[in-house]
């Protein structure tokens, strides 16, 4: 599988172009709507035909760049139906598949952060999104997040993945790029040996968090796959 990290330092944002080489098809993971000419311009130049764009949950940092992407190249946005977005083609859930040539798309409801967050598991990695980060996780106070849920969508979803599975996060803050299941079982703060719920939930209900800056616009932005507001 071809994977391309892509990132945008206003948002910290990472974004990702996964492709199957023998069919040229690819997808794109959580478009920031201001690269949209740097992820067009990747796929055109690698000869991809994008069949999918998907978004781990609806963004409060960010408008993703998914409606433009659709509309240039056809594609499906797809979210999790909890999303409750009408703009999506696509509305999945837990342990759906999609084809992405010949490659297989696992879809893993991993809640906590939104009730709507998705990993994508394909080929021996996953996508996190928002939900497991590298040596650290989403936040879970506000857009029906919860500690508790995000406890269980990694301990009893990503964890029990294989060790060696490759863990891209859509974020990172410190210029780290991936980890692996088995580091962030060993050494992630929130969540690695010696961690239970009980003192999961207490680091998180004690980060108090400043919200998004840009949540006033993201969230109904994303809420409508990132087309205009007006």
């Amino acid at each position: 599988m071809f994977v391309r990290q892509l990132f945008d330092k206003d948002t910290s944002t990472y974004t990702y172009v996964v492709a199957d080489p023998a069919s040229r098809e690819a997808a794109i993971i959580d478009a920031v709507r201001e690269q949209g000419e740097r992820d067009s311009r990747l796929i055109d130049e690698l000869g991809f035909t994008l069949k999918y764009i998907l978004e781990t949950h609806v963004h409060a940092d960010h408008v993703t760049g998914a409606d433009a992407l659709r509309r240039r190249f056809g594609a499906q946005v797809v979210l999790h139906e909890n999303s409750q977005a009408a703009c999506a083609d696509q509305l999945v859930s837990d342990g759906d598949v999609l084809k992405l040539g010949g490659e297989r798309i696992v879809i893993l409801h991993t809640p906590g952060h939104t009730d709507g967050d998705i990993s994508y598991l394909i080929d021996g990695a996953v996508f996190t999104g928002d939900a497991l980060l590298i040596r650290g996780c989403g936040r879970t106070d506000f857009q029906a997040g919860d500690a508790r849920t995000l406890y269980e969508s990694i301990t009893r979803k990503i964890f029990t993945l294989p060790d060696e599975t490759v863990v891209w996060p859509g974020h990172d803050y410190n210029g780290r790029t991936s980890s692996t299941v088995g580091e962030e079982k060993r050494f992630n703060p929130r969540l690695g040996e010696g961690k239970d719920l009980q003192a999961f939930v207490e680091i998180m209900d004690g980060l108090n968090l400043p919200n998004p800056a840009r949540i006033a616009e993201s969230v109904p932005g994303n809420m409508r796959c990132g087309s205009s507001l007006n």
